[in-house]
């Protein structure tokens, strides 16, 4: 009997809260050019209403730049997800701002009396304003939130064992997805992550369209939100001599994929206190596990593992059995 084919481990990322503001234009564009020169793939958020408008409608200087290199991060590897609008309270598209006590984004994906016409109105005004700048979207991150209203409602979600996203919002994403709305047909949203309970969870599918939950299984070490230095060890990724750290452990396993998340207040190369961590982990997986894996942006993880109905869809490690 033959033994089984060792296939190389994937990774991936996705960053929260990217905007110009935090770091300035310029340093997204360090970014994209840092991974498009090392082969690195991932995701980076795009957030069109966080600054109270559209910055697609009337950007400052430094948003045009910034919607600029959005366009190119496709071709740098990097996927743009919506998450969604503001990141904060729901958007009035006919007035330009957020609505006041409309509520948080965030909670309204886990409401269970919103209907899948209301989810497809919400998201399809958002891929409009992304086509009105020429970014195509490619999936959809919970905009997460701490605030004390979001807060009690959650734990009333949880207290009534509903504490989960509106299926609804599964079968908006599906229906946009085969009208062609997003970039490609497989659709990968973050919601929940675990280092330990994770994977590919198909939430709608039809034909060659899906939506997926994909579960991140390595945390964020790069600074967070906060962009706080004791937030920050490339160890926790791969350690200097490459024989531990969360991304090892995932390939020693042979589990299919490792995916972290971070956030840009502290990821990015302008003034985040993570981005030599990240830089440090980029070279040591290089060092160490290079023959071993493979990076890949979200969006193909989705395509790929739908095509192939599974994992096999990664390349045999060279040498494997």
């Amino acid at each position: 009997m033959k033994a089984p084919v060792s296939r190389k481990t994937l990774l991936s990322f996705y960053c929260d809260d990217t905007n110009p503001a935090a770091a300035g234009p310029r340093a997204f564009r360090t970014f994209l050019d840092f991974c498009a020169a090392n082969g690195i793939a991932g995701e980076s958020s795009v957030i069109l209403g966080m600054s109270g408008a559209s910055m697609t409608r009337a950007p400052s200087a430094d948003e045009r730049e910034y919607l600029a290199e959005v366009r190119r991060a496709w071709d740098c590897g990097i996927d743009s997800h919506m998450e969604i609008m503001t990141h904060g309270d729901r958007f009035d598209f006919a007035a330009n701002r957020p609505r006041t006590g409309a509520g948080h984004e965030g909670l309204w994906l886990y409401e269970p009396a919103v209907t899948a016409e209301e989810y497809e109105g919400y998201l399809s005004s958002i891929l409009a304003e992304g086509d009105r700048a020429g970014v195509k979207f490619t999936g959809l991150t919970w905009p997460g939130c701490s605030c004390d209203v979001c807060s009690r409602r959650y734990a009333e979600l949880q207290a009534a064992d509903a504490y989960r996203p509106n299926p609804n919002l599964w079968k908006a994403l599906l229906n946009l997805a085969k009208a062609g709305r997003f970039r490609g047909s497989a659709i990968p949203c973050f919601f929940e992550s675990s280092e330990t309970d994770f994977g590919l969870h198909l939430k709608e599918t039809d034909g060659a369209h899906a939506v997926c939950d994909l579960s991140p299984n390595a945390g964020d070490w790069f600074g967070s939100w906060g962009n706080g230095a004791d937030y920050v060890n490339p160890d926790y990724y791969i350690t200097a001599d490459g024989s531990s750290g969360i991304i090892p452990r995932h390939v020693n396993a042979g589990d299919p994929y490792c995916l972290f998340y971070a956030h840009w207040q502290g990821f990015n190369p302008g003034n985040g206190v993570g981005w030599k961590a990240f830089t440090t982990v980029v070279d040591r997986v290089r060092t160490h596990l290079g023959p071993q894996v493979t990076w890949m942006r979200p969006s193909e993880i989705a395509e790929r593992h739908l095509a192939a109905g599974g994992w096999d869809f990664r390349e045999p490690v060279v040498g494997g059995r």
